[in-house]
């Protein structure tokens, strides 16, 4: 009697998949980004600024400000892919980060390769994401520019 197949992973998921998750991801950053807000207008209040209501739009400080959020991102979404390949977002819908072969774990330098032209596609109404509708391969630019992939595993798979 043969026993049954293995499960395995499913290659390129879909956008959709890949929407949900950023949507599901939104969360956990704008909890760091509320936190980095919170100690950038505490520190701007005890620096003497109290007269003022908040940090002035597009000032030095507002740069800094987004600049601190993004890096905390950074952070978040690296770190998760680095140690299980999987943000909170991703966990759900089976998805995971892996280097270009399928199996090992990217580098850091690919990592950050990653983030930086994931975000330069979102920035561009996410027309990277759009872009695995036409790629042969399902994959975004994120995906092509850093040489990892995310895949979709099977049921039962970890």
């Amino acid at each position: 009697m043969a026993s049954a197949p293995a499960p395995t992973t499913r290659t390129s998921p879909l956008i959709g998949w890949r929407v949900l998750a950023l949507v599901y991801d939104l969360w956990p950053a704008l909890a760091l980004w509320m936190l980095a807000s919170l100690a950038f207008t505490v520190a701007f209040t005890v620096s003497g600024h109290a007269n003022r209501e908040n940090i002035a739009p597009f000032s030095a400080l507002q740069w800094l400000l987004w600049l601190t959020c993004w890096l905390l991102t950074a952070a978040y979404a690296l770190l998760s892919w680095r140690r299980g390949g999987q943000t909170l977002g991703m966990r759900p819908w089976r998805l995971k980060v892996v280097g270009a072969d399928g199996i090992s774990a990217p580098t850091w330098g690919a990592l950050w390769l990653r983030y930086g032209v994931g975000t330069a596609s979102l920035l561009l109404g996410g027309l990277g994401f759009w872009w695995a509708w036409f790629d042969r391969d399902r994959l975004t630019w994120h995906d092509r520019a850093s040489g990892t992939r995310m895949v979709r595993l099977a049921r039962g798979v970890k």
